[in-house]
């Protein structure tokens, strides 16, 4: 059974999440050859045990091979895998990022004030895409006229991208390279002209008396580009459509803002904005009777593992008040998502200003809405919204 391109592109491929969880929990696909994971306590297994389940690419034995990734932290194994780590992790502190908290609010009005007048727009392209990428844009130092070249890469990086597949798709290598260029050429910029963002401060950072090599710092800036639009941009998203799909939802977070945030929890489990992650087994092991050999590829699937049945009570539910809900949207383990108090931070404030600031918030139409073609991350391409105006 071949699952991975249905899994794809629907907008709802949970019906079939459930079907392989009771059916097929530990599947091969001989196609891609590697093993998908679909049950909530295998996934998080996967996830969480980096001494059985490696996240070191297949086939990159060193730095500079497997793409810009390959020396990320998402692709790395302790110890660098933590060495690398605590590079970053001062600038993702709650601290550091509850003092983003203005200049959230400030781009969030912004970019709602050029189309408030309107009544309507395409909330990705005019919302959900450009605040995150500012964001993160302004914590590298990248200039503001580049941030399109961002947007264009990072969607050819995570569309058309398949969970376990043995080569990337046509144009992920073209991206990567332009990419690689571009930042080649900004981390020699900040060697002879540092300044106060993120890149000039990684730069400057050694492990045990060594600074990073190039690869590696070149996997950071790759690794925070893609990850700090996509994944935001698709929680703002995924959000929206799914507050809009409950009006009288939309009426109540708009009366109780105290009830986002676990409104913001149970969106990222409905519809998790990466649904998928690789690992490389690095031992002989067995999940749910199925037994992998040492070196297979496989795919824990965290869409499926936040909508089984086991773990959460009627999963298909959209229940802002499920407690507790220990999804995984954000990873487990060592690998845990550095960024996940900024996404967190950024979809409070924007939803709020959203709520708030579009009164009679609506789906212009429901019946054009197509998903990202990729099976790692969920999300829509256009989202037609419209509000009324005075």
């Amino acid at each position: 059974m071949d699952a991975l391109p249905a899994l794809t592109q629907q907008l709802d491929p949970f019906a079939l999440y459930r079907s392989l969880r009771d059916e097929s929990p530990v599947l091969f696909d001989a196609q891609r050859q590697a093993w998908n994971v679909f049950r909530y306590d295998d996934v998080q297994r996967v996830l969480s045990d980096h001494h059985v389940f490696s996240s070191q690419l297949a086939g990159s034995r060193g730095p500079g091979q497997g793409g810009l990734f390959a020396s990320s932290l998402i692709s790395t194994d302790p110890p660098r895998h933590r060495q690398l780590r605590s590079l970053v992790t001062q600038a993702f502190t709650p601290r550091a990022v509850d003092a983003l908290a203005p200049r959230i609010t400030e781009i969030s009005d912004e970019l709602l004030g050029r189309a408030a007048a309107a009544g309507e727009m395409d909330l990705i392209d005019d919302f959900a895409y450009p605040l995150p990428v500012i964001v993160i844009a302004e914590l590298m130092g990248i200039p503001p006229e580049d941030r399109d070249r961002f947007r264009r890469w990072s969607d050819v990086v995570v569309s058309q991208t398949r969970a376990g597949a043995p080569a990337p798709a046509a144009g992920h290598s073209e991206a990567q390279e332009e990419m690689g260029h571009y930042f080649l050429d900004m981390i020699e910029h900040r060697r002879s002209d540092p300044g106060e963002d993120l890149i000039s401060r990684l730069l400057a950072a050694q492990i045990e008396g060594e600074h990073l090599s190039v690869p590696e710092l070149l996997g950071f800036c790759a690794l925070l580009l893609v990850a700090g639009n996509e994944t935001t941009t698709n929680l703002l998203g995924n959000a929206v459509l799914t507050f809009l799909e409950r009006p009288h939802l939309v009426e109540r977070l708009r009366a109780d803002g105290d009830a986002l945030p676990a409104a913001v929890e149970e969106v990222l489990r409905f519809r998790s904005p990466v649904q998928s992650m690789y690992r490389i087994a690095a031992q002989d092991v067995t999940l749910s009777g199925q037994q992998i050999p040492a070196g297979a590829r496989l795919v824990a699937w965290i869409g499926s593992a936040n909508h089984d049945e086991r773990q959460f009570p009627a999963p298909e539910e959209f229940d802002i008040d499920r407690t507790p809900n220990r999804h995984l949207a954000f990873g487990q383990g060592i690998h845990f998502c550095l960024g996940a108090p900024l996404a967190r931070l950024e979809a409070r404030i924007a939803l709020t200003a959203l709520l708030r600031g579009l009164p009679g918030l609506a789906l212009r139409s429901a019946e054009d809405l197509t998903r990202m073609d990729s099976s790692i991350v969920y999300g829509l391409k256009h989202l037609p919204v419209a509000w009324a105006t005075t």
